[in-house]
């Protein structure tokens, strides 16, 4: 743990200092020693994820890492999606391990390491808001506070990190990096991602149904049509299923059958021996299921192989069934339900006559043997299942399973031990591959509009995130930082004039205010009527046609709030032709001091505000029907709980609206008629709250 430990708060450094001039093996690194112990949910070492959890809480502080993690990778083709996968193994975290899955987590540590992943998320955001408000210089309430914290709460030993909210760049981002010019940086950037994202769908597509993967990617121009380019593309490109390029390159179409014949002859097979040729070229794809798909490949494979070799056999006949025995060799030595297995000698006799008639020289069959028996053919492995057997073994021996905490099964621990050497030779080859695909130039964020994609990419998990949690759980700690999630959330969205996303966050929270069915509230509800008065105060310039959501809420409240006083409906002072009885009624009503006392009055106007109602549907007037005595002492208490917010800080909301700027005064306005509207169209119980405030803030 200690060295894991270490090696974090090395890696720290490197990232907050140095990731200019170490863009390919951080883009290595990062999944191997953070997200792997991230992405591991049901099974982690807990003081591992817990070492991982703040380093990303720490990795927050300076906002521009996150934002330069985003342009390096997630929006470069040949990357992991670093933050992405960052937001989802959070949120996989956050909302703990799946019900009926193993684990070996102890409930309190279950619940630490939720917190802590809602704490990174929220970190998260606040970074990405904290960044678009240095750019835009926006004033940031919580900036300067947060970096302090941090600086104190890193380790003794540890570097404190480059302060994020200090105008000095990057170390060694003008050396290292191109400076780019600002409008043609975001375009690229822009373009980058949504390259990618469209190529990502294309990959998605093609291991569904590898032809319509092809055609989508060709319509899309991520693709060339020619069966040279589609060829490269399955050559190259990663993340592509092997069996199903395999499928493809087997079909008798005329395109398939043209890219097969331009994939083969792609290889260079010019003095390899035969098995080394078949294994060159069977790593690239899973050779198909079907005989007549198998033949097809094979036979254009033994051709190329006589051009490339032209003096190695008669004819390419010749190399065409010897690769088919080859095929059958290597199943038969290597596939554990063969029982008896074939010796040297009967593979000789099953090759006797292939050339033409002849036999082929005995040594060379015995060789070519003795090389398959020992060493299988198999594909490259890009296979999870591959990739992580491979790990495991090579961990093991550089004891890194504990470190990195990806042993799988047990069962493989007689397996053949890679050496040390090997492990660093495959890190080694991890970074060439990554060095040559990718980009080396290294990108420092500047344009705000990058947050739009970082948006895109995290909005839904932290929805979810901070949602359920809010909803389903009590405590203080926990709904109190669901709430600053919401808050963050929305100041980004709002700012970045990201609708349909700020929507998405505010409805939200503004159904979490419960106002809408006032039995229910309690003091987590009471805490997001406070969030949403802060919001207006904080963001009002930004919220556009939303301030609707807004002021829906206060006139809830505000209608609350009165019949916690006692007061009559509005509409019993706009009726008319009342006789006498009715208006000594109404007197006797009116005189009911507060709801709290006993009495029908009470229950009269108690009744529209306590029926539990939808958000959407319970209209800003209320609904009417019966109620069970257990309702009406809830909504009592309850009612009493709105008193910690006071009519005051509703009302803030309207006086300060002489500080919105211009625009922002026309969307309030408008909002607020719009509810005032709503107010009055109420056929149970029609008020005049907001058409009041129109004429004050006028």
């Amino acid at each position: 743990i200690i060295v894991f430990q270490l090696s974090c708060s090395i890696f720290i450094s490197l990232v907050s200092r140095f990731r200019a001039g170490l863009k390919a093996e951080i883009g290595v690194f990062f999944p191997m020693i953070v997200l792997r112990v991230l992405e591991n949910v049901a099974q982690p070492n807990f003081q591992q994820k817990m070492i991982v959890l703040r380093f990303l809480d720490k990795l927050c502080v300076d906002s521009q890492i996150l934002v330069d993690i985003f342009i390096n990778y997630d929006c470069d083709v040949n990357s992991s999606n670093i933050f992405e996968r960052m937001v989802n193994g959070l949120l996989k975290t956050a909302q703990g391990v799946p019900p009926g899955t193993a684990t070996t987590l102890l409930p309190p540590q279950q619940a630490i390491m939720k917190f802590e992943a809602m704490k990174c998320l929220v970190a998260i955001l606040k970074s990405m808001g904290g960044w678009m408000n240095k750019q835009l210089r926006i004033p940031d309430p919580y900036s300067t506070k947060r970096f302090e914290a941090a600086e104190n709460s890193l380790e003794p030993g540890t570097v404190p990190m480059e302060n994020g909210n200090g105008d000095e760049p990057v170390e060694g981002s003008d050396s290292q990096s191109e400076a780019i010019n600002e409008s043609s940086e975001i375009l690229t950037i822009e373009q980058r991602r949504a390259y990618k994202l469209e190529l990502l769908e294309g990959i998605s597509l093609f291991n569904r149904k590898p032809e319509k993967g092809i055609e989508f990617l060709i319509k899309a121009r991520k693709l060339g049509n020619s069966p040279e380019e589609i060829a490269a593309f399955l050559k190259n490109t990663s993340g592509l299923k092997k069996t199903l390029i395999g499928d493809y390159l087997g079909e008798r179409e005329d395109l398939p059958l043209k890219v097969m014949h331009a994939y083969v002859d792609s290889f260079d097979f010019q003095g390899m021996e035969f098995d080394e040729a078949i294994r060159a070229f069977l790593q690239g794809f899973r050779l198909p299921g079907e005989a007549q798909k198998i033949d097809r490949i094979m036979e254009k494979f033994a051709e190329r192989y006589c051009k490339c070799n032209p003096k190695a056999f008669i004819s390419a006949d010749t190399a065409y069934v010897l690769a088919y025995s080859v095929i059958m060799l290597n199943t038969d030595a290597h596939n554990p339900m063969v029982k008896n297995k074939m010796s040297a000698d009967d593979f000789i006799r099953n090759n006797r006559g292939i050339d033409d008639g002849k036999d082929l020289p005995e040594e060379c069959l015995r060789s070519l043997f003795e090389r398959i028996s020992r060493n299988e053919i198999k594909m490259k492995d890009d296979d999870l299942s591959m990739q992580q057997k491979q790990s495991m073994n090579s961990n093991r021996i550089l004891g890194l399973d504990n470190i990195l905490n990806i042993v799988i099964r047990k069962s493989d621990e007689d397996e053949h031990m890679e050496t040390s050497d090997d492990f660093i030779r495959h890190m080694q080859e991890q970074f060439k591959e990554k060095a040559r695909k990718s980009e080396s130039v290294y990108y420092a964020a500047t344009d705000v509009v990058i947050l739009r994609f970082m948006v895109e990419a995290s909005w839904a998990p932290m929805l979810a995130a901070f949602s359920v949690p809010l909803d389903q759980s009590d405590d203080e700690a926990v709904t109190a930082l669901c709430i600053e999630g919401f808050r963050c959330a929305i100041h980004i969205t709002a700012v970045m004039c990201m609708k349909t996303h700020r929507d998405a966050f505010l409805t939200s929270l503004a159904k979490f205010t419960s106002l809408h069915s006032p039995a229910d509230i309690r003091q987590k509800n009471i805490d997001a009527i406070k969030a949403i008065a802060t919001i207006a105060d904080e963001d009002g310039n930004y919220l556009q046609e939303a301030w609707e959501h807004i002021l829906t809420c206060v006139s809830r409240f505000e209608h609350l709030h009165l019949l916690g006083e006692g007061a009559p409906p509005d509409a019993t002072f706009f009726s008319f032709s009342q006789n006498e009885s009715e208006k000594s009624k109404q007197a006797k009503s009116a005189g009911l001091p507060v709801i709290r006392k006993k009495g029908s009055g009470r229950i009269q106007y108690a009744a529209a505000a306590v029926m539990r109602g939808s958000y959407d549907s319970a209209g800003i007037g209320g609904n009417t029907g019966t109620i069970t005595s257990e309702q009406m002492n809830n909504l009592v208490s309850n009612l009493d709980m709105l008193e910690q917010v006071g009519s005051s800080e509703m009302n803030r909301i309207f006086t300060r609206s002489q500080k919105l700027n211009s625009e922002a005064i026309i969307d309030f306005v408008k909002a607020l008629c719009k509810v005032s509207m709503e107010e009055l169209r109420s056929t149970s119980d029609p008020r005049v709250f907001s058409l009041t405030k129109i004429v004050e803030i006028a």
